[in-house]
């Protein structure tokens, strides 16, 4: 296992221990190119999640999705070794919010 994947298997992990809704966006030729490794939605927040391992930084077109991220109001991460932490941290306020889901949010007939 890669430096890398074992950042993203933490990263997941926690995301796993919040019950947030996570996914590996797949490039492969038919999608957009620099999106970050782990896309999640968590209490109605989007969060885009760029994993690096030691101190490998995200390239500019990986920068520019994650800008593009934090611009229409979701969250944007750059995880490492050193700040795997911030995951955790960061759902945990997006859990405190009052944020809620649409679905959950419309009133039952």
């Amino acid at each position: 296992m890669t430096p890398e994947a074992k950042v993203k298997k933490k990263v997941v992990a926690t995301l796993k221990e919040f019950g947030a809704y996570f996914f590996y966006p797949v490039t492969g030729g038919y999608g957009r190119s620099g999106v970050p490794d782990v896309v999640a939605c968590y209490n109605g927040f989007f969060v885009g999640i760029e994993c690096k391992a030691g101190s490998n930084k995200p390239t500019p077109l990986q920068q520019k999705n994650l800008k593009d991220i934090a611009a229409a109001g979701g969250i944007s991460l750059v995880i490492n070794e050193d700040n795997l932490s911030q995951v955790g941290q960061t759902l945990q306020t997006l859990g405190n919010g009052k944020q809620q889901t649409w679905l959950s949010s419309k009133k039952k007939p």
